[in-house]
């Protein structure tokens, strides 16, 4: 009877190990790499001055760059493969993904209305996280009534997608007004943070405690979305209190996505392509899934934003566009195996 518990733990300590060494190998790639590479023989020695905070040679000052946008890049990744994981779960749809229900099209209002008014960096930040806030309460209010309905009801679902479907409407149309007046000083910043760019963004500690809790609530939620997905219509007799996991996964992943797109701007496919390929790779199971989610997405954001940094250097691109060119094959690749 204990068999398959020592299986599975087994499995987790596996997956897990792997992807933490990936994740691992990911920042040492993107700290070596760049228009100027840092031979792997002085790595050490600026990883050692770095750590004192001493910035004595080249290289120690490039790895202090380069360590800290590869950590902004691996929470921003995480959060939205994380967020993508939870939106699965909430809207019972594989296709679901971070900025299905309009929290980055919020946020991209606010952002572009400070960078149109020439705001600081930091007035850019709030209000795109003010934006986020605005929409995920808007979507409550409109939506509550089916947020505390039974994960079974697929019309509770259907309205809700429907419902931040036509609030990211809303939202792009807004943006598109604010592009089309903006000045040509302007745009290119403005287009920039659309598409999602990594350049100058600092490291945060409120993204990596909002990642840390989000990831300790989806691991104490990990069964009762095993039993949501493989029980939804008895879900409830089950003991699972489903209107209570279905707010819970909203806001959760509402206040992820919030954090990334603050970050980073919108980086489209990460929280789309990263858990279904997690999920091909290493089964259904939540509590595999969710820290391997995580990890992977880390690992990938940080690796695509490592290619726009480099491939056409000293000239950087949006990573975002990375993420895209990346992620639309894939995800084709991922629905033609998901029809076979």
């Amino acid at each position: 009877m204990r068999h398959p518990v020592r299986s599975l733990s087994q499995q987790a300590t596996l997956v897990i190990g792997a992807l933490m060494l990936c994740a691992l190998a990911s920042l040492v790639v993107s700290g070596m790499t760049g228009s100027v590479a840092i031979p792997p023989a002085e790595l050490l020695d600026a990883l050692r001055l770095m750590m004192r905070g001493e910035a004595g040679t080249l290289a120690a000052s490039l790895l202090e760059l380069r360590v800290g946008r590869a950590l902004t890049a691996f929470v921003t990744g995480g959060a939205l493969a994380l967020a993508g994981v939870m939106m699965q779960a909430l809207l019972r749809n594989p296709l679901a993904d971070p900025y299905v229900l309009g929290v980055s099209a919020g946020a991209s209002v606010g952002a572009l209305l400070a960078l149109l008014l020439m705001a600081a960096a930091v007035v850019v930040d709030l209000s795109a996280l003010g934006g986020a806030v605005a929409v995920s309460m808007l979507l409550y209010l409109l939506a509550r009534r089916d947020l505390r309905s039974g994960l079974a009801a697929e019309g509770g679902s259907s309205m809700l997608l429907l419902t931040g479907v036509i609030l990211s409407s809303a939202c792009m149309a807004l943006v598109t007004l604010m592009l089309s007046i903006a000045p040509e000083g302007r745009l290119r910043g403005m287009v920039f943070w659309m598409i999602g760019d990594l350049s100058g963004a600092p490291v945060r500690l409120a993204s990596w405690l909002v990642l840390g809790a989000a990831l300790l609530y989806a691991l104490r939620c990990a069964r009762a979305m095993n039993i949501v997905a493989l029980h939804a219509e008895s879900a409830a007799t089950l003991g699972i209190r489903v209107g209570r996991l279905r707010k819970g996964l909203f806001l959760v992943s509402g206040v992820l996505t919030a954090s990334a797109v603050t970050s980073a701007g919108s980086i489209g496919f990460v929280g789309l392509i990263v858990p279904h390929a997690c999920r091909f790779a290493f089964g259904p199971d939540h509590r595999v899934l969710v820290p391997a989610a995580v990890l992977a997405g880390g690992s990938f954001l940080v690796l695509c934003d490592t290619l726009a940094r480099t491939v056409i250097a000293p000239q950087q691109l949006p990573v975002g566009a990375i993420t895209a060119i990346i992620g639309a094959p894939v995800f084709l690749y991922q629905l033609h195996r998901l029809r076979r």
